[in-house]
């Protein structure tokens, strides 16, 4: 049986989740800022998960992010910019470093299913929990 203290912290699990993927989707419009943007928030708070690739030659001014990928345990979740600047998503379920499965997604899918594998985690772990509060302000 629920107890008003379980509703209340599914509640507030629910709007942090909401929360979380509202945060990740603010800069969508532009896509070149938003990948920009995605990547300086989720490196921030969770440096030893992401993995940025940056494009640019030696002597460019400008390096922009080419692929960010999200490690979560047996899931990655992996955004690149494709040729002609759109972006492409996808999830791929890895057991000891094999990938079993990749799933192509659109970007608000991902950002969804991300928000999601992120609010879960941060729910098993004090670390991950911490660094959620830090990357929603």
């Amino acid at each position: 049986m629920m107890t008003d203290d379980d509703n209340a912290d599914s509640v507030a699990e629910g709007m942090g989740f909401e929360l979380l993927a509202s945060s990740l989707r603010a800069d969508l419009s532009d896509e070149g800022a938003f990948l920009e943007a995605l990547a300086t928030k989720l490196s921030g708070a969770l440096p030893h998960r992401v993995t940025i690739q940056r494009g640019g030659g030696l002597f460019s001014h400008t390096h922009p992010i080419q692929r960010m990928s999200v490690n979560l345990g047996d899931w990655e979740y992996d955004i690149h910019a494709e040729h002609g600047g759109t972006l492409a998503a996808a999830r791929t379920h890895a057991v000891r470093g094999i990938a079993l499965k990749s799933e192509p997604m659109s970007v608000d899918e991902w950002i969804e299913t991300l928000g999601e594998e992120l609010a879960l985690l941060a729910r098993h772990s004090a670390q991950d929990r911490a660094a959620l509060q830090r990357l929603l302000g």
